[in-house]
């Protein structure tokens, strides 16, 4: 059985500093993938960016405070790359891919659109070029799982209030459009497939006391390729583990 953990941690120093990190280690992952980590591994202290028994990957922003991946590995990967390969969106450290015997795991932060049309606009071009890449993968036979903050929930089910958030960034139709993309083209979104009708979320705004009320986003997800599906036994959105606005999201898969 192999357990991969995505999180979106929102600055990594801060969750360290809270011990609220040492939840996810204690799950013992294969791969632990963290993102929006806004720190370079230097602001890190070693004792704490090092972890018995893991490799880590890291892939910061070139702005500081700002977007970065970690990878977590509990076995050294065959080959490691960071970003896509295009300079517009390898500056904000958005990707991580490692590569293992069964399968490449995508550590995605998504781009988040909420700051004016220019951002909608690079994000949509940064779901298209993953996509692309995602789909030359796919007919070579690869077998891709991408982990992540996609910043967009998919359908209505998977937001409090879809109907108020219908022109809002995260929700909006081009953006839950690519979503729909990627899963006509080889991708399972795989808790939706276990749990089609059960609602969940994964990100709550700060504000409002929005994640005491339910009022909650899931747009933190596991895209599995259509080949990889039989062995996805349980995905896990941990609602309750705190020391973030995003809580982890789990992949359990009997490889």
């Amino acid at each position: 059985m192999m357990r991969l953990i995505t999180w979106n941690v929102n600055g990594i120093r801060a969750i360290l500093s809270k011990g609220e990190l040492e939840w996810a280690f204690e799950r013992r992952p294969d791969a632990l993938c963290l993102q929006e980590v806004k720190a370079r591994p230097e602001q890190v202290e070693e004792t704490q960016r090092v972890r018995p028994g893991y490799q880590v990957f890291w892939n910061a922003a070139e702005r500081p405070g700002y977007s970065g991946v970690v990878t977590y590995s509990a076995v050294l990967p065959l080959e490691v790359e960071f970003g896509l390969g295009e300079e517009r969106f390898d500056r904000e450290g958005r990707v991580i891919r490692t590569r293992y015997p069964e399968f490449l795991l995508y550590n995605v932060y998504f781009p988040n659109g909420q700051r004016g049309r220019e951002r909608v606009e690079y994000k949509l071009d940064f779901y298209a070029y993953l996509l692309s890449i995602c789909d030359e993968l796919h007919a070579r036979g690869e077998r891709i799982v991408i982990a992540g903050d996609f910043n967009t929930a998919h359908q209505p089910i998977d937001l409090k209030n879809p109907e108020e958030n219908a022109t809002i960034s995260g929700f909006l139709p081009e953006e839950r459009e690519w979503v729909q993309r990627f899963l006509e083209h080889g991708f399972v979104d795989a808790y939706r497939r276990l749990y089609p009708d059960r609602v969940q979320y994964t990100w709550w705004t700060y504000r409002f006391a929005a994640r005491r009320r339910g009022i909650g986003w899931r747009i933190d997800y596991f895209l599995v390729s259509e080949a990889l599906l039989p062995y996805v036994k349980d995905v896990i959105v941990h609602e309750d583990v705190l020391g973030s606005d995003h809580c982890p999201v789990e992949l359990e898969l009997a490889i």
